[in-house]
């Protein structure tokens, strides 16, 4: 019988290559799944450019309208694991297809909603078929791709969120001043039903791959030492970065002195460094995993540091914030492919619990960070609080490149010895 982690692992399983070659192109499901974390990361930051308009449309404040940003990440930490267990026993091309049919039925509730609570609910729906494609959508990722070249194939995956934030968000935002805000949602709801066309036309069937497949193996994940370390790095990574990026427009006008006019060029400066860090960090994570992670932890920790003493400067502080963007997510794919690995036979529980512990280090971090804007460092507060934070990941990296180590040293086998002189 085939158990998920079974499958994932099954050298060559859809390309027919030898896992240790890595291919010199990825499959095409590949960049299809990657179009739909695409539709994912825009959705989860497009409120943020119509704040305004929906909290005038809806008669609320622009705090509360910010709910609607929260409760889209308290959807993710939960949804991400739960969604996995819920959707065990289906075929994975059966879960992504369901999962962009709910994603775009959240939209067109919110296109047509006029209920602040039917759109808070609406973005909670939305945000629990997030996290059940973007799990899923990782495994099958690896699983196309290969061994040899999973870290690769999920930063391809990853790079469609963050193109979002270069394209899809700025794009989103400027439809919403032309067509209203409710025009996004009626556009992503259409890109939604368009992406389940193309996903049941290019991810192959895995039915037989389920019949053994249960919940009790799946939560053998959990006893995976080196998942925890994994998942405490996928927290401190993404929490240090995202805390500073969050609370990144009053240290670019307040302290470098930009014009507020030219804060969205910086974030899409941000958003290109982001992108190319999924791919080279994919890439570097192939084969040298830990190097990769540990080199971005530090590296990290460092502009941010640099961040904090250099922002009174424009010129360095705008190439910082696009370093930053490289480097912060650049091991992201990495500690996902490192995830579904330790996650043994539960690749999809392992892929969803990275999801929630990026999503619930960013929800921690921001709120550190909120306090340490009002503390007397002000502008600075949240890179010096997302500095401390990604120093932490070195810790967890640490140790797994060192637990990896005195594993390869125990299974390493003696040599055999020459006989042929007796």
């Amino acid at each position: 019988m085939t158990t998920r982690g079974d499958t994932l692992h099954a050298p060559g399983a859809l390309q027919g290559t030898d896992p240790g070659q890595p291919p010199t192109r990825l499959p095409l499901v590949v960049h299809v799944l990657a179009l739909g974390t695409f539709l994912m990361g825009t959705t989860e930051f497009v409120v943020a450019g119509l704040l305004p308009e929906i909290a005038g449309d809806v008669q609320i404040s622009v705090a509360q309208a910010g709910l609607l940003i929260t409760v889209f990440a308290v959807g993710m930490i939960v949804g991400a694991p739960l969604m996995a267990m819920l959707t065990l026993r289906l075929p994975r091309r059966l879960t992504l297809i369901l999962a962009l049919a709910v994603f775009a039925a959240g939209h067109v509730i919110v296109a047509v909603g006029s209920s602040f609570s039917l759109l808070l609910a609406a973005r909670f729906l939305t945000a629990l078929a997030t996290g059940a494609f973007w799990a899923v959508a990782n495994v099958v990722a690896a699983r196309a791709a290969g061994p040899a070249s999973s870290s690769r194939a999920l930063g391809v995956v990853g790079a469609g969120a963050m193109l979002a934030n270069v394209v899809g968000v700025p794009l989103g935002a400027f439809a919403g001043q032309v067509m209203g805000w409710r025009g996004p949602f009626w556009a992503l709801a259409a890109l939604g039903a368009a992406a389940m066309v193309l996903i049941a036309r290019h991810v192959p069937h895995d039915e037989a791959s389920h019949a053994a497949v249960s919940i009790r193996s799946e939560l053998s994940a959990l006893r995976s030492g080196r998942m925890w370390l994994v998942l405490a790095a996928c927290a401190t990574t993404t929490g240090g970065v995202l805390s500073t990026y969050s609370y990144i427009s009053p240290l670019l006008t307040d302290r470098a002195g930009l014009a507020s006019g030219l804060v969205p060029l910086v974030l899409a400066g941000f958003g290109v460094g982001a992108l190319a860090g999924f791919l080279v960090g994919g890439r570097l994570g192939d084969h040298r995993p830990h190097t990769t992670t540990i080199a971005a932890a530090a590296t990290t920790t460092i502009l941010l540091l640099a961040l904090c003493l250099l922002s009174r400067s424009a010129a360095p502080t705008i190439i910082l914030v696009a370093l930053l963007g490289l480097f912060g997510l650049g091991a992201n794919p990495v500690l996902i492919s490192l995830g579904v690995r330790f996650a043994g036979q539960a690749p999809t529980l392992g892929s969803a619990l990275t999801v929630s512990a990026f999503n619930l280090g960013t929800a921690v971090g921001s709120w550190f960070a909120g306090l340490a804007l009002e503390s007397p460092l002000r502008a600075t507060g949240p890179a010096a609080v997302g500095a401390a934070i990604a120093a932490l990941t070195l810790i967890p990296t640490i140790a797994i490149a060192l637990t990896q180590r005195r594993r390869s040293a125990v299974v390493m086998p003696d040599p055999v010895p020459d006989t042929s002189a007796l």
